[in-house]
This record gives C-alpha cells, structure tokens and sequence, in this order.
C-alpha cells in the first residue's frame, strides 16, 4: 500500500525506525544474494523461555517494516546454537540422574530426559518450533549442528584458520590474563567422548586446516576444523554465522551489547559487513531477577496461553523493546485490555496514526476485529463475585449486559471468558482479602445502595458512574480513595473496574446485595 510506504519512511514508530536502517545499508546497491536476511539466535540449553519468542516477535515486526518501505525480498532464519555443550543440567528438567554423564557434550549428543525425541537439543528444538508456529511466523530454522556437520560453516571454518591470528588478537584484548593463555576461538569436539573440550590449541596448520591439541588425559590429537569437529567458541561464533549466512540484521539482549564491537569485528576480518544491530532491555521475573531458561523463573510462553491469547503477547512484545520490563502473570490482564482498545482504535485511524498503532505491527494490514464488549479485568471482578466455576455463568450476566452478544458472535470475548476462569482460580482468588468499611465507608455503601435501589434507567454504565461518583465525592478527598474503598470492602481486591461498568455488566440489584453482604461482614467473616 503506497500511502502505508510513505508513512513508514517517516513513521517514529520503532519498528520502522529500524526498517529505514536497514533500508539505508542498500541504498546504493541491493544485497548480492537477492534478499535481506533477518535472523534471531536461540541457545537450546534449556526449554524456550518467553524471552526468546519475544525476540522472534520483535523482528518480525521489523521485518514487516522493511517490507511495507521496500522491495527488496526478506526472510528471517531462526538459528539454534544447539552443538554447545551442556555445561549444567537444567534445573526444570525430569530425569535428571539421566544427564549427568553428559555434560560437556553438544546438546544434540545429549539424551532427551523427557524421553520424546533423539536429543535434549532436538526436543528443545521442536518446543521452540511449535511456539513460533503457534504465534504464525515466518521463518527457516537453522540447527548449528546440521550447519557445522553439513559443510556449510566450512568456507568460513577455513578463513577463520587463515585468519586465526588476527581473530585471536580481537578475544585476547577481551580476556583475563589467566584466560589468555588457554583460550582458542576453536573448540574441538573430542573424537571418542563426544564431548566439547575448552583446552589450549598446540597449533593451527594454514595448509590442512587442521588444529593439534592435548584432551584432559595428555593425549594428543589433530582433527580438522570442518565437518563439524570443530566448533566456534560463543563470540567469535557470532561473528563467523553473520559472515557465514549474510545476516543483515540481529537483535539481543542488552547483557551482549558490550561484545558487538567483538562480532563486528570478527565478521569483518572474515570478509563480510556486520549486521545491524539492535539492543533490548531485558525482561524480569517477579523479584527482579533476569528470566532465565536453565532456571525457569518468570512465565513460559505456554502458561500465557493458558490465561489469554498470543496477540495479547505479542502487544507485550511491542511496547517499549529498550525499557527493563517485568515480565509476571499479573501483566496479563493489563495486556488483554491494552491490545483490544488498540484493536478497537485500529479501524478509526488514519494510516499515519495506524503506522504508530501496534496494532498493525502485530497483525500487518490483515487486521481483525475486537469483539469484547466486556473487558478482560472485568470478566476477573465477575468471576470474583459470582463464584463462577465455569464460563457459562460469566455468559449469564453477560447476555444481560449485552443482548446481542454470545460466545458464537464474540469468539474473542468467549475465549476471555475461560480464561478469565483460570486466571481467576490461580492468581486473584488466593490473593483476595476483604475488609471491614471505617465509619464514613460504611455511610457512602448505604448511601450508594439506596440512590441503586431508586434508580429507575436501564443499565447505562456512564449514568450509573455518575451514582458512584455522588456518593463518594463529598466524603472523600481525595476521591479515589472511595474507589479503593470499594475494591477491598466490595472485591477483596486493592484495585478494580471502572465500578459503573462493573454494576451495569453485574446488576443493579446484585450489586445491591454484595453492599449489604459487606456491610454485614460476611465477607470478612470465618
């Protein structure tokens, strides 16, 4: 779409920030291979982390840019580094007795403990592979293993031979002294156990491509470095893929941003230009701890799709790549909201306000419709005082609330409904604790009870805020401390709905019943 071009070239938005980079790299000359090559790198050490789909999402949302500003075809590879060696057992692992006589062997030479696939590399594959086609991506996927073994790293294997002296004097400048002097960008992978060996190299022969070097036991060995018998060490891989494969563009967390002058480095003494680049702030679990894959902490990318849809997630995703996020369960229902007001906001907006939308980032020009005339924070409050066990009941009040409405006509809003269910079970009934109202409370929730009972309109919810408002705004100041009272008197919770809302979608003369509940003390009661 021309007028999508235009806008993109000068959009604020980040994605296209990052497409017009890219753009400029081949504003003289397009690149040789005939396409801009994306790529996204993932260590299999442990099971795929929602981290790592969030750098998948973020690049394509890159990559739809580019091609919104260009015409220059595009892929993206995702490439799994899966002949590292294991150098510990996974903490979220079963079996893991199983694993122990394996480390230091690459991971695709390691048995699978869940016992489903040929390798602990092959099944941590297949996850991440299952997880980026449920969210629809496009991509090729790489496995470093079949890379190496295949020959395709070969050429590269051999320059970095012919150029071992200058790729090493990059490392050492890098390197402790105590490491300097058993460090080699080469790691062999020992011919009888298997296993990836950190050991100082006794020569690199130039003429057979060749490197000798003593294993832990004294015995000498020359192996050569293609075939995969060889593998890079982590930074100088980097480097050696991005020189290897094209790469034009690759994105990482903010912990490798001190390396890249190494990978850019090395890339170009191996004779190809380095990638663009781009730096995101980390995610973090609960306790402010970096989520980890061996560790397992923060949320996996299945348990948000146990509590709301990947469109949710891939919002998440969008908003603010170069900010720390926290990264928990209690950032779902926040999400599910944001992202249908985008997607209601989406259809009303000029193309320059729908180039900054994420909206269009998150689902191109094909973007669908929201059906959720209740919102998912709302639909939690419900479960919350309806005791609801199944989304049936939530459906009860909702048909009320809106008559045209039904899981058939609202696919979206019924989905939220189970998984409104869910995510209250788990996280808001156990968190919930009533109070008693203080004096002044307790005169604001009768009076609110009795201007319900004389109300006569139907369920307007702006009519019925303005009830909540009357009855609250003489007595409080400031007044959201009326709006506090109600959530922990009313809900058990320390926040809410917009309570107008709330009592249109729960009912007038329910709602009138939870007040007296509360001010009977039911709630607070053993």
């Amino acid at each position: 779409m021309l007028e999508m071009r235009e806008t993109g070239m000068v959009s604020k938005a980040w994605p296209f920030d990052e497409a017009r980079r890219i753009l400029k790299r081949y504003e003289k000359n397009p690149p040789e291979k005939g396409y801009v090559l994306f790529e996204t790198g993932y260590g299999p050490s442990g099971l795929p982390h929602i981290g790592t789909f969030g750098e998948v999402a973020r690049t394509t949302m890159i990559m739809r840019a580019f091609r919104e500003i260009s015409d220059i075809p595009a892929k993206l590879i995702c490439f799994s580094d899966d002949l590292d060696g294991m150098r510990k057992i996974p903490g979220n692992v079963p079996n893991k007795a199983t694993l122990s006589e394996h480390i230091q062997k690459p991971l695709t030479s390691v048995p699978d403990p869940f016992g489903k696939f040929e390798s602990f590399g092959h099944h941590n594959n297949a996850m991440l592979r299952r997880f980026l086609d449920t969210f629809g991506f496009e991509y090729e996927f790489y496995s470093a293993t079949d890379f190496y073994k295949s020959g395709q790293f070969d050429d590269i294997l051999k320059r970095a031979v012919e150029k071992y002296d200058e790729i090493m004097q990059v490392m050492l400048k890098s390197l402790r002294d105590e490491r300097k002097k058993t460090y080699s960008i080469f790691l062999p992978i020992h011919p009888e156990t298997g296993r990836v060996l950190y050991v100082p190299l006794n020569d690199v022969d130039v003429k057979t491509y060749t490197i000798s070097f003593d294993d832990e036991d004294g015995k000498s060995w020359s192996l050569p470095v293609t075939g995969g018998n060889v593998k890079f060490q982590w930074k100088p891989d980097f480097g050696a893929r991005w020189a290897a494969l094209g790469v034009d563009f690759e994105m990482y967390g903010k912990d490798h941003s001190t390396n890249t002058p190494i990978y850019d480095r090395i890339c170009r003494i191996l004779g190809q230009r380095p990638p663009e680049h781009f730096t995101y702030e980390l995610f973090l679990d609960d306790q402010g701890q970096k989520i980890s894959k061996s560790s397992g902490n923060g949320i996996s990318i299945d348990e948000w799709l146990t509590y709301a849809s990947p469109e949710s997630l891939s919002y998440f995703m969008y908003q603010k790549p170069k900010t720390a996020k926290r990264l928990y369960f209690d950032v779902i229902p926040k999400a599910v909201d944001e992202y249908h007001q985008q997607l209601r906001a989406y259809d009303t907006q000029d193309v320059k306000s729908k180039a900054t939308n994420p909206i269009f980032h998150i689902h191109g020009n094909t973007a669908p419709k929201s059906d959720m005339v209740v919102p998912f924070s709302m639909l939690l409050n419900l479960a919350a005082v309806a005791n609801a066990e199944d989304k049936d009941q939530l459906w009860g009040f909702i048909k009320r609330y809106a008559q045209d409405a039904s899981p058939e006509n609202n696919p979206q809003l019924d989905q939220a409904a189970s998984f409104a269910i869910s995510y209250y079970n788990d996280f808001v009934k156990p968190q919930k604790v009533y109070r008693l109202p203080t004096t002044v409370e307790r005169e604001a929730l009768m009076d609110l009870s009795r201007m319900l009972s004389d109300f006569k309109g139907n369920r307007d919810a702006e009519k019925l805020q303005s009830i909540v408002f009357a009855c609250g705004r003489e007595k409080f100041d400031p007044l959201r401390e009326w709006f506090t009272a109600l959530y922990e008197v009313l809900l058990g919770a320390s926040q809410g709905p917009r309570f107008g809302g709330f009592i249109a979608l729960y009912g007038i003369e329910e709602t009138i019943q939870l007040i007296e509940k509360a001010l009977d003390g039911v709630f607070v009661k053993d």
